[in-house]
């Protein structure tokens, strides 16, 4: 192994609505990309050795943003040159990124057998919603941005009292998306917080002052396909009046993705990744040289 072999993690933004969603999309499916395929295309502009190649840590679906993802690649330079700087690697890939809505926020130099998916101690989602005007009033800033709902009244109280019901841990079968690609996923999540406040957005606030705008954050170490746009959904259904709090905890407890309401999941564009955590333990480098060249990178990522 050569001893410029680096690894790195990066944090990025995006704006997902022209963006097929953050994996990568097979070379044979003729359809837009997925932010992966360009934060590669930066990495190969850099010339590595190395072919490039992204683990990215939260999958988000088209239509979907984030305001903090993170991934990890490896990198080695030509005629062992040394590493670049955090600094200059954020620089050159934003540089590359340029024609993109992607844009890489901090870079970080990790050990070799860092795995951004697997070493992520939790995740937040933030799903906006807007109350105010019809959908041909509604600002076009704000349009791929946030649900615009066409009313003006929700009960918040309602929603709360029904978001404690999915706090802590339970099986979450019923909030697994019927088309997931990954149905043997562990449907048992422990939702460390659901928090519902109000919002803002001051180009709305300009133009519109009768737009109201809520804010539902979710926080867990990992979730289900889609289960926060489903969760989203369900809350808002009762905040409608659609559904009851008694009525969601029923299909909380049936533990079947049948027992779902149909039509009722939020839309992609009102969701945003906003943060993945790690201990600084795992982001700490190896005390001496020789000590991160021992580290090897592993086929089997660590335990979850």
């Amino acid at each position: 192994m050569h001893n410029n072999l680096t690894r790195y993690l990066i944090f990025f933004q995006y704006i997902g609505t022209k963006y097929s969603g953050v994996v990568k999309v097979p070379a044979n499916q003729l359809k837009k990309k997925g932010v992966q395929d360009h934060l590669e295309a930066a990495i190969l502009r850099l010339r590595p050795v190395n072919p490039a190649r992204l683990t990215v840590s939260s999958r988000t679906d088209a239509g979907v943003h984030a305001l903090c993802n993170s991934a990890h690649f490896d990198l080695q330079r030509k005629d062992d040159k040394d590493p670049f700087t955090e600094e200059i690697l954020a620089y050159a890939l934003n540089f590359h990124l340029r024609d993109q809505q992607i844009r890489v926020n901090r870079v970080v130099r990790v050990p070799l057998d860092f795995h951004a998916r697997y070493r992520a101690q939790s995740r937040t989602y933030l799903y906006r919603i807007a109350l105010g005007p019809s959908k041909f009033q509604f600002p076009l800033s704000e349009s791929e941005l946030c649900w615009n709902l066409c009313s003006t009244e929700l009960d918040v109280d309602s929603m709360r009292e029904a978001a404690a019901m999915l706090v802590g841990t339970h099986d979450f079968s019923s909030f697994r998306a019927i088309n997931s690609d990954l149905p043997f996923k562990n449907p048992i999540k422990t939702m460390d917080q659901i928090s519902i406040r109000p919002g803002t957005s001051s180009t709305c606030n300009h133009f519109h002052r009768d737009i109201t705008f809520w804010e539902l954050t979710f926080q867990s170490r990992s979730f289900l396909f889609r289960q926060v746009r489903r969760m989203t959904g369900a809350l808002v259904a009762v905040g409608r009046g659609r559904l009851t709090p008694l009525c969601l905890r029923k299909v909380l407890d049936a533990r079947d993705l049948m027992a779902f309401p149909q039509g009722l999941s939020a839309p992609a564009h009102g969701l945003f990744l906003t943060n993945v955590e790690y201990s600084q333990q795992d982001l700490q480098l190896p005390t001496s040289p020789s000590d991160q060249s021992l580290c090897t990178t592993s086929t089997n990522p660590p335990a979850a």
